[in-house]
């Protein structure tokens, strides 16, 4: 299988040396570190987590779910070097469930109940497209038009966290913002730690900044930067995330259908992805067996996740697999290595605590460099399609405009109608950019006229048979 990349120092079902096996084990556990902490940094204001040891809970419980469900895919799955962890796409849709009148003055574990419910029943309809070969018959109907605006809007409606929190002390959080810009593109050719780790470089700098000047008392409790190891100290040291350790998940229609806007561009992106694993770590290229098993093995992930209350789903990280074409090991026990290090450090409550110590305006710089990256990620597929074309360009237009509009009427105007349930349904979707975007693209681009040249059909679907 190595054939297909000569270049690699071990292909995929190489084995290297323990010792080496561990040490690139924990380096994609570094790798995911940085997206995997910034989701239940996000979600814990949004839940109503005051507390920093329950935030700590969620963090690690994070963590142990990913390794979970990284041995799952890689031993039963697609069985790629591919590692899973939670999804920004997920957020949009959660958001839009936490703010549902029903939930309003409920408490963070209830909130988070009908967060895991959604996202269980979601799960099931992943496992079914996937079981069921579905989504090989699907991907016809969505084509880069669609995705385009779909996963770009994940990070253009995230965009309230981000300079909003920086600001909170724009020195700090000014900090990290021009950390992450040049350690990621200034002085990514120069070490090849600024190309696997600059988020982690910015966020650990920052941090110790703001540690040290809160140690001299320039940063006093209740400023913004404070650095309180207060969090750490009264953490446990062990702690096993268990099902349902926050309650008994609550399941709403209208929770369910909004969270599946998040699941198709989940779904989306992982398969673009595994043809990228494949290519770089010299597995052949995926067949549609190998994506139905691989999408199958997500619902199952995301099911665990709902089962364990992470607040999210699962799915394939690109960063993992950009971190193997660094490397050029794509050993598929090396990641199945790193996912035992993921669980392990999900049972240290001390690990997870130490990370609810970073200031806010550290996670705001953060969540700017991170977002914009996701919208540019989504801006992409537009290198498949005709932009002089009139008609591509109503399109995305259209699918931008409404995504970033729609959900700020509904936040305003909420639809009041009965049935009570199909009005948390209208409401729910019409809040959630990311779903209205991608429907709008999906009907226009499946209903307007247009040659598959012009849509992108042809160059987009040759792309993926030569990944």
């Amino acid at each position: 299988m190595a054939n297909r990349n000569s270049s690699l120092l071990y292909g995929i079902n190489d084995s290297p040396p323990m010792g080496e096996t561990i040490i690139l084990g924990f380096q994609h556990y570094l790798t995911m570190f940085g997206s995997t902490v910034a989701i239940p940094l996000l979600l814990a204001p949004a839940l109503g987590i005051q507390d920093p040891v329950e935030k700590g809970w969620l963090i690690a419980t994070m963590f142990f779910v990913s390794g979970i469900t990284t041995l799952l895919q890689t031993t039963f799955g697609n069985r790629l070097p591919i590692v899973q962890g939670g999804t920004f796409s997920f957020l949009a849709p959660t958001f839009a469930i936490l703010g549902m009148a029903s939930l309003a003055g409920a408490g963070w574990e209830v909130r988070m109940q009908h967060v895991q419910g959604a996202i269980i029943a979601g799960s099931l309809v992943e496992i079914f497209v996937g079981a069921s070969g579905l989504v090989g018959r699907l991907l016809r109907y969505v084509g880069p038009i669609t995705i385009a605006p779909t996963i770009a809007l994940i990070g253009l409606s995230l965009f309230k966290f981000g300079a909003p929190e920086a600001g909170r002390y724009w020195p700090i959080g000014g900090l990290t913002i021009f950390l992450i810009i040049l350690f990621s593109q200034y002085l990514r050719s120069k070490h090849r730690t600024f190309e696997l780790y600059p988020i982690l470089l910015a966020i650990v700098t920052a941090w110790t900044v703001s540690a040290l000047l809160t140690f001299l008392g320039y940063f006093p409790e209740g400023h913004p930067a404070h650095t309180s190891l207060a969090n750490l100290k009264n953490a446990s040291w062990f702690r096993i995330p268990y099902p349902f350790q926050w309650g008994l998940p609550q399941f709403g229609t209208a929770a369910i259908i909004g969270m599946l806007a998040g699941y198709i561009a989940s779904m989306v992106e992982s398969i673009g992805d595994y043809y990228a694993c494949a290519r770089l770590s010299g597995a052949p290229t995926p067949d549609k067996k190998t994506i139905n098993k691989g999408i199958t093995f997500e619902g199952i992930g995301c099911f665990i996740a709902g089962l364990f209350g992470t607040g999210n789903g699962t799915t394939s990280y690109s960063e993992n697999i950009g971190a193997i074409g660094l490397t050029r090991v794509g050993s598929r026990r090396v990641v199945q290595a790193g996912a035992v290090i993921m669980i392990l450090l999900g049972t240290v409550s001390k690990f997870g605590a130490l990370f609810t110590t970073i200031p806010q305006p550290i996670v705001g710089g953060m969540y700017c460099a991170m977002f914009g990256m996701i919208t540019a990620v989504g801006l992409s597929n537009l290198q498949f399609i005709d932009l002089n074309s009139t008609r591509n360009l109503f399109i995305l237009g259209f699918a931008f405009f409404m995504g970033l509009s729609i959900p700020e009427y509904f936040i305003q105007n909420p639809l009041q109608l009965e049935p009570i349930w199909l009005a948390n349904i209208i409401n729910t979707l019409g809040s959630t950019g990311m779903a209205v975007g991608a429907f709008s693209a999906l009907i226009l681009d499946n209903t307007i006229p247009g040659t598959d040249e012009e849509r992108g059909l042809k160059s987009w679907g040759n792309s993926a048979e030569s990944a």
